[in-house]
C-alpha cells in the first residue's frame, strides 16, 4: 500500500492518492434554504469533510496560531468541549445539581449533537426512516450506576419500552439467520454459507445462527481441500488442545497470543484460514486479532470458540432506539434546551423535528454551538486559585474567545492536551496515551429486502470485504416509528467496519494510525463502490440490483472511534494514565468514555457526572 502521511490531508479528509474518482450515483442530501438538518444528510458523515480541520492543524503543528481572537462578551458557569453523550450529561448534571439558572456552553466542532451517537434519516419513496451511525446500544443499563439512572428518569427514558418494542422474533419469523460472505476476490468465487463461523451475531438478540453443521458449512466453503481441513479442525478444537492443567489455565489463556494458539498448538497455516479468523473478532477493541490474549479472542467469540450468548437473559441487548444513542442525545438536548422540539419522552422524540434554530439562542440558559472547534483553555492566571477560565474556538474562519468559571473537556482525552495549554507535564503525558481505533459505521437505505429474504440472510460476516460484517438493523418500533414489516418495504442495512493494518502483526496504534488516514482519504465515490461491490456479490440478482433498490448511502466514519482500553486494563489503575490524565486540574476537569476508560455509552454519562462533582 501507498504510504500515507498528514501531508496528504487537505481541509480535514484527505487527497486522494492513486486511486480513481469514481463518479457516485448518489447526491448527498444539503442543506435546505439555509438551515441545516444534519440527521438527513447523506454522504460522508460521523467525521464529515471539515469537522476535524483545525483539531488536527492544532495537533500537528506546534507553531500553529489562529491568528485574531475576536473577544466575545459571553461568560458561563459552565462550558463544556464536547456535545456527545459525555458532555450533554455533565451539562445535564451540572444544571441538576447547581439549578436551571446557570449558564451553560457546549461546544462541538461537528454540525450536530450526539458524538459517536449520531442519528442517520433516510427518506425512501416518501418514507422516513431512522437508524444511526455510531453509539448503538444502552448495554445492560438496568445495572447502571445511581446517577445515570436517575438521569434516565431525568429525560424521560423508560427502560421497560425496550422489552416489546425491540422485536425478537422478527429474524426467526422471515427465516433470516447469521451467515458468512466469501468474496470473488480474495477467496476464489462469491459464496454465501448459512454459518456465521464467530460469535458475532449473537450481538443481535433473536438472531438464528448456523443453520448447517460445522462440517456441511466447511464443505461449502471456497476454501481449498487443505483450508477446509483446517478449518474444520479449528472450529472443533478448544483450550482443551492446549495441554495446560486447569490450575494453570486462567494465566495462561491472559498471556498467550490467540494467533500462536491457531498457527503453533493447532498448525493452522493456510493463509485463507488466518484471514477469516483475523477478521472474526470484530467490534471487539477494534483490534485485529492477532494482537489478542487467547481469553480476548475467547470472549470475542474470534474463529475457534464456541458461540455464546454475549449478554445475560436478564441484561439482553434491545435497549435499542431506532437511532441507536441518539435517542439518548436527542432527551438529554430536549431537557437543555426545551424549546427544540416537541414531546416529553424520549419515546416521543423519536419521530419529533429538532429545530436546530433552537440550540443557540442567547435567550436559553443552556446554549448549544456547533461547528465550532475549541483551540486553546487556559486559566486567566494560576491554574490553584484562578476563578476564571478563557475558551478560544474556531467557527468558519473566524476565531474567538469566551469565558467561564468552570470547564469540562469532554471530548477525546488524548486532544486534550494540545488545547489545555496550562496542563501539568505528567496528565499532559498521561492523556497523549489514551488510545481510539478507528470505525466506519455506514448506513444503507434499500428499497425492498426480498435477496435478505430469498437468501434467510439476517447477517452476514464478510471477512474478504472493507466492511467485515452487515446486517438488517434492529427490529426496533418505538414512539411512533414502524420497523419494516415485510420484504416489500423499505429498510436499513447496517455495514461495520473496524478497520486496521493490511500488514498483519504491526503494533496496535501503528495499525490504528494507518487505518485512518486509509479510511479519510477514500471519497464518497469510493466508498460506494465498495458498497456496491459487496452487495452485488453477496445478494442474488433475480432479487437484487443495486441501482435500483439502493435508494441512500451515509458513510460515518470515526477516526477516533471506540475508546481501546477497558477498566481491566492496568492504565485505569490508581497510578496508570488514565486515572493520571482525567485528575482535575483547577477549574478544568475531564469527561469522556476515555477516561472511564470503557468504549460505553453509559460509561461516557458516567464519567460527566464525575467530571461535574470535581469543580
Amino acid at each position: 500500500m501507498k504510504q500515507i502521511t498528514r501531508r496528504n490531508f487537505i481541509n480535514g479528509s484527505a487527497a486522494v492518492l492513486g486511486t480513481t474518482a469514481l463518479p457516485s450515483s448518489f447526491t448527498s442530501v444539503l442543506a435546505e434554504e439555509g438551515i441545516t438538518y444534519p440527521p438527513k444528510l447523506t454522504g460522508l458523515r460521523g467525521n464529515h469533510p471539515g469537522s476535524n480541520t483545525h483539531a488536527h492543524a492544532r495537533a500537528w503543528n506546534a507553531n500553529f496560531s489562529t491568528g485574531k481572537v475576536t473577544e466575545l462578551k459571553e461568560s458561563y458557569d459552565l462550558v463544556v468541549v464536547g456535545a456527545g453523550l459525555s458532555g450533554l450529561a455533565a451539562a445535564y448534571f451540572y444544571r441538576e445539581q447547581h439549578g436551571p439558572n446557570k449558564k451553560i456552553l457546549i461546544l462541538d466542532n461537528h454540525d450536530d449533537f450526539g458524538g459517536h451517537a449520531k442519528r442517520n434519516e433516510h427518506t425512501i419513496d416518501g418514507r422516513k426512516l431512522i437508524t444511526y451511525g455510531g453509539s448503538q446500544t444502552l448495554v445492560e443499563p438496568r445495572s447502571a450506576p445511581s446517577a445515570v439512572k436517575s438521569l434516565f428518569e431525568g429525560v424521560g427514558i423508560n427502560l421497560s419500552r425496550f422489552d416489546t418494542a425491540f422485536d425478537q422474533s422478527f429474524y426467526r419469523d422471515h427465516g433470516l439467520g447469521a451467515t458468512t460472505y466469501f468474496n470473488a476476490q480474495h477467496f476464489g468465487r462469491n459464496t454465501v454459507v448459512r454459518h456465521p463461523f464467530c460469535n458475532y451475531y449473537n450481538y443481535i438478540e433473536g438472531l438464528p445462527g448456523a443453520a448447517i453443521s460445522d462440517e456441511a458449512a466447511v464443505a461449502q466453503t471456497p476454501l481449498s481441500a487443505g483450508g477446509q481441513q483446517q478449518l474444520l479442525r479449528v472450529l472443533k478444537s478448544g483450550l482443551h488442545t492446549l495441554g495446560v492443567s486447569p490450575e494453570a489455565m486462567t494465566t495462561y489463556i491472559e498471556t498467550h497470543n490467540y494467533f500462536d494458539y491457531l498457527t503453533q498448538t493447532l498448525g493452522v497455516d493456510d493463509p485463507q484460514v488466518l484471514f477469516m479468523a483475523r477478521h472474526s473478532g470484530i467490534d471487539w477493541s477494534s483490534a485485529s486479532t492477532e494482537l489478542l490474549t487467547i481469553k480476548k479472542a475467547k470472549e470475542a467469540g474470534a474463529l475457534g470458540f464456541a458461540p455464546a450468548a454475549v449478554y445475560d437473559e436478564n441484561n439482553p441487548y434491545i435497549h435499542h432506539f431506532p437511532d441507536g444513542n441518539a435517542g439518548v442525545a436527542r432527551a438529554l438536548v430536549k431537557y437543555l434546551v426545551p424549546s427544540v422540539a416537541e414531546g416529553i419522552t424520549a419515546e416521543s422524540l423519536v419521530t419529533a423535528h429538532f429545530d436546530y434554530r433552537e440550540l443557540d439562542r442567547s435567550t436559553h440558559a443552556a446554549r448549544i454551538r456547533l461547528n465550532s472547534t475549541v483551540v486553546d483553555v487556559h486559566h486567566a492566571g494560576n491554574a490553584t486559585d484562578s476563578d476564571r477560565v478563557s475558551i478560544h474556538y474556531v467557527q468558519g474562519s473566524n476565531t474567538y474567545k469566551i469565558m467561564a468559571t468552570n470547564v469540562v473537556m469532554a471530548c477525546h482525552n488524548a486532544m486534550v492536551p494540545h488545547i489545555v495549554s496550562d496542563l501539568p507535564k505528567e496528565q499532559a503525558t498521561a492523556l497523549r496515551q489514551q488510545l481510539k481505533s478507528p470505525l466506519i459505521y455506514t448506513s444503507v437505505g434499500l428499497r425492498n429486502w426480498r435477496a435478505f429474504k430469498e437468501q434467510g440472510i439476517g447477517l452476514a460476516m464478510s471477512p474478504g470485504n472493507m466492511h467485515q460484517t452487515l446486517f438488517m438493523d434492529f427490529p426496533v418500533s418505538l414512539g411512533g416509528y414502524q420497523y419494516t414489516r415485510g420484504p416489500e418495504e423499505p429498510c436499513v442495512i447496517q455495514m461495520i467496519s473496524c478497520p486496521y493494518s493490511e500488514e498483519v502483526g504491526k503494533p496496535r496504534e501503528e495499525q490504528y494510525r494507518e487505518a485512518r488516514y486509509r479510511m479519510l482519504e477514500m471519497t464518497f465515490a469510493s466508498y460506494e463502490a465498495e458498497v456496491r461491490n459487496h452487495l452485488n456479490g453477496m445478494l442474488s440478482a433475480d432479487h437484487f440490483n443495486f441501482d435500483r433498490d439502493v435508494a441512500s448511502l451515509t458513510v460515518n466514519r470515526w477516526a477516533h472511534g471506540y475508546t481501546v482500553a477497558d477498566r481491566e486494563d492496568p492504565s485505569a489503575g490508581p497510578n496508570g494514565s488514565v486515572s493520571i490524565g482525567r485528575k482535575p486540574h483547577g477549574r478544568i476537569t475531564i469527561a469522556n468514555s476515555d477516561s472511564g476508560p470503557e468504549a460505553d455509552a453509559i460509561v461516557a454519562m458516567e464519567m460527566g457526572y464525575r467530571a461535574v462533582t470535581e469543580l
